[in-house]
């Protein structure tokens, strides 16, 4: 497939299916830990920040970046992670393709709000690859249930990404665990599509489970594509 053509491959092996699925679920969080590097920085004073423009790349026909941050974007979504005194310093999504070393494209859209304690990410997958499915690749991955729908809860390392402003120079390392949430669009868990909500802390501290239901609980049901059925 060529770069550019905006249509994935259908046809695929299910050990390429497995691999696209692994891609996608470990780069939730992945540089995306480089945000609090820069997060204090950012000037709250007039209030929470709102969602900056998105780069959408996807047929209308997927769920865009743009969309995701709205629904993630909450004003009530420091109370659900459990630092209601808090508000939201950054929020932003984009909507693209994630190309596999096979040439497989993949929608990849997603969106992320940073707060001073936590970070949350909001993302859709199109890999045809059920929760059950994906779950199996995950080493401590628990099944669970999010509003009647399959789900499977695990953990995912992120990169700790300091920056030397003086010297212009970049330095990684392992940074704190996330806690991924992913869930079935739909009630059946068919492979027809996921969503996964991901936090993680600025303190490498483990993140919370139980905030990180209650936002996959009142964020999923607000983002075009959910099926309650």
């Amino acid at each position: 497939m060529t770069e550019g053509s905006g249509e994935p491959e259908k046809d695929r092996r299910p050990v390429v299916q497995a691999i696209a699925a692994l891609a996608v679920c470990l780069g939730v969080v992945g540089v995306l830990w480089a945000q609090k590097a820069f997060v204090h920085q950012q000037d709250t004073s007039s209030g929470p920040a709102a969602c900056s423009k998105s780069t959408d790349r996807l047929p209308a026909r997927y769920v865009s970046g743009a969309r995701l941050c709205r629904s993630l974007n909450r004003p009530d979504l420091p109370a659900l992670l459990g630092t209601p005194q808090e508000q939201v310093e950054t929020a932003g999504g984009s909507g693209d393709w994630i190309t596999l070393a096979g040439g497989t494209k993949i929608a990849a859209p997603d969106a992320t709000v940073t707060l001073k304690t936590y970070s949350v990410k909001l993302s859709a997958s199109y890999d045809d690859l059920s929760v059950a499915e994906t779950g199996d690749l995950m080493g401590d991955a628990r099944e669970t249930t999010v509003l009647g729908h399959p789900a499977v809860l695990y953990s995912s390392p992120t990169i700790s990404i300091g920056f030397d402003l003086g010297g212009g120079k970049a330095s990684t390392g392992p940074g704190g665990t996330a806690r991924c949430l992913l869930v079935s669009k739909h009630a059946k868990d068919d492979g027809r599509g996921t969503f996964e909500v991901a936090i993680w802390r600025q303190d490498d501290v483990p993140p919370d489970d139980t905030a990180l239901v209650r936002v996959a609980e009142q964020v999923l049901q607000t983002v075009p594509g959910w099926n309650g059925n």
